[in-house]
């Protein structure tokens, strides 16, 4: 028995410091040291949530490369088990730059997947069985095998996605969000039309998240319970992976019975505490307890 499958979302991000975003423009810029570590969402929302106690597996594919090997060597020191396919295009990868208060652009390389799905309905079956919550990035892998992950999970097991920047109309996104109890989408793109398109996922629930400005909890009966944002614990250094950090506390917090608006509430304490720590390991410690 776990407690969260991870299913898709590893990579590596190049961390890059710059003076200010957008970056101001000159043929060159003297930064700090800049670092090549795990990244990317499914890695984000795994990491976080073995640092708040959960038990987590991690499914993916990933490339036989350098950039693999530094995804492969985090997780086994933060002790998350991962049951990974050779992706022949490589690891997935981005470039982060992040600005003196912690406020970051990604540059996203999602290395698209070519040929069949790398694991069968069966395989893939059989690993979230004994789940008891399966979340999913959105994956162009994982999207023939999204009814199979739907069918294996009793009814008691909620099966969450994030949609990430979506704008409400891209059909991309819109199986995740239709096998899923719970989605998670940020508020960038939808600006005053969340409540519109929260309704239409009804009955799911639906979290948009707004950063700094905390998030939206819709619980799919048509009322929507504004999330206030939480204080960060100490000096914010960077905001990669604080979506993710917040995936990871919700998921926490309702495993261990939290009321939704409750642990909506605690995945924001998550969030804010993920703000205070440059990159994706967490120390001991870091991340609220409940």
């Amino acid at each position: 028995m776990v407690d969260l499958v991870v299913i898709g979302g590893l990579g590596v991000d190049v961390r890059v410091r710059v003076p200010a975003l957008p970056l101001p423009a000159a043929d060159s810029h003297t930064v700090e040291p800049i670092d090549l570590r795990i990244g990317n969402t499914g890695a984000g929302v795994a990491l976080a949530a073995k640092a708040l106690g959960l038990r987590v597996r991690v499914v993916d594919t990933l490339g036989a490369d350098p950039a693999g090997d530094v995804v492969r060597a985090a997780l086994t020191r933060a002790g998350v088990p991962a049951v990974l396919t050779e992706d022949p295009g490589g690891t997935r990868r981005s470039v982060n730059l992040v600005d003196p208060g912690g406020r970051r652009t990604s540059l996203y390389d999602p290395r698209p997947w070519r040929g069949g799905p790398p694991l069968s309905a069966a395989e893939v079956t059989e690993l979230v069985r004994n789940a008891r919550h399966v979340h999913l990035s959105i994956m162009d892998w994982t999207v023939p095998l999204l009814h199979a992950v739907r069918a294996a999970l009793p009814a008691s097991v909620t099966l969450s996605t994030d949609l990430h920047d979506w704008d409400g109309e891209n059909p991309y996104h819109r199986p995740f969000a239709e096998v899923a109890d719970l989605v998670l989408v940020s508020g960038v793109r939808l600006d005053g039309r969340a409540p519109a398109v929260a309704e239409t996922l009804a009955p799911r629930t639906v979290v948009v998240t707004r950063g700094a400005d905390g998030a939206d909890l819709y619980p799919g009966d048509g009322s929507a319970v504004p999330v206030p944002p939480a204080a960060p614990p100490g000096p914010v250094v960077d905001s990669n992976g604080a979506g993710d950090a917040f995936v990871a506390g919700l998921v926490a917090g309702r495993l261990r019975g939290q009321p939704l608006a409750e642990a909506a509430r605690y995945a924001a304490r998550v969030a804010a505490a993920a703000c205070t720590h440059d990159g994706m390991e967490y120390p001991p410690d870091l991340l609220p307890a409940g």
